[in-house]
């Protein structure tokens, strides 16, 4: 009688593959959000050379405050979102990732004071704490609008760590608001007009960015469920209209901001224009990258395979949220 030992290497080969492939999808979203954070604050300078225009001191700071703002708060949001998708599927597993709302809030609510401090020295980057004026923060309607963003994001991580998580809406709710009001002054030609557009686009961009990756989380976390599929094809009927939606909002802001016949001129020779030019470029092969994965969820046997072009997707977009951090930072552009 032989006795034979057996051992699995196929399996540990497979394991030590997976994991070796882990690591490698790890250091790859470490290096893209390195890259997202080196736009903000490497930005300004190539954008405004030749223009003639001066960038105000600390823009490459506040543009990153702002990107990391816009982020934090896309997570919360994507994730109400999401999950109320999830809710509505027949068949759907009781299973969820786990949430990252708190830390985003929490997070949000940082950069928000790093936003006040700056509102409450003059709109200059502070040297120290004594530089600050946090009563003056009272006085001004931008300091106001600062201070609510801080309390909505610090209401929004104690709703998120409660018992009732999708109360954190109203909070976060709030900051579109507020960022919709501050990027348009009463001083501004038609601000009402001009806030309306923001408030939708800056909704529906964070809908769009944070859904989908806590659609691919909740993919990851259903290992496989039929369900799987059924979430992502909902999420993609509902990211066009997303999508739509911020395409117009998009041009209409753009078209306030710049006459139409100096578009193309202020495009290329302004840094606000140069830095609008890039984010249109870059929603655009996002929305390649969202046609590419639909079709393949549509064609493919394996209907998950659209979570490859999705990966990228959410990639791309965060970088769109980096470049968008550095657009409210410059200069906007004269209308002539």
């Amino acid at each position: 009688m032989t006795l034979t030992r057996t051992t699995p290497p196929a399996t540990g080969t497979r394991g030590r593959a997976r994991r070796g492939s882990g690591h490698g999808r790890a250091v790859a979203v470490l290096v893209l959000v390195a890259l997202a954070a080196l736009i903000p604050l490497l930005g300004p300078a190539p954008a405004l050379h030749g223009t003639g225009e001066a960038a105000a001191p600390g823009t490459g700071a506040i543009a990153l405050l702002r990107a990391v703002l816009f982020a934090a708060l896309s997570v919360p949001l994507g994730e109400l979102f999401v999950n109320r998708l999830a809710r509505s599927l027949d068949g759907a597993p009781p299973l969820t990732p786990r949430g990252w709302s708190t830390y985003a809030a929490v997070t949000g609510c940082v950069a928000a004071l790093g936003l006040a401090s700056v509102v409450a020295t003059g709109n200059l980057v502070p040297d120290g704490l004594a530089d600050i004026d946090v009563g003056g923060l009272y006085s001004t309607r931008d300091g106001r609008l600062a201070l609510l963003e801080v309390n909505a994001f610090l209401v929004a991580a104690v709703c998120s760590a409660s018992r009732r998580p999708g109360t954190q809406v109203w909070p976060l709710a709030a900051v579109v608001v507020a960022e919709a009001l501050r990027a348009h002054p009463p001083t501004e030609h038609t601000a009402l007009l001009g806030s309306g557009l923001t408030l939708i686009h800056l909704g529906c961009a964070a809908l769009w960015t944070g859904g989908l990756l806590h659609v691919l989380r909740t993919l990851r976390r259903w290992h496989g469920a039929e369900a799987g599929p059924a979430l992502l094809g909902l999420y993609a009927r509902v990211a066009a209209v997303l999508l739509a939606a911020i395409t117009a909002t998009g041009v209409c802001s753009s078209l306030r901001r710049m006459e139409p016949g100096t578009i193309p001129h202020q495009l290329t020779d302004t840094a606000y224009g140069r830095v609008l030019l890039a984010k249109v470029l870059l929603v655009a092969a996002v929305a390649a990258l969202a046609l590419w994965a639909r079709l393949r969820l549509g064609r493919a046997t394996d209907p998950l395979a659209a979570c490859s072009p999705a990966r990228a997707e959410v990639a791309l977009l965060g970088v769109v949220v980096a470049v968008s951090g550095l657009l409210t930072a410059l200069p906007v552009p004269i209308r002539w």
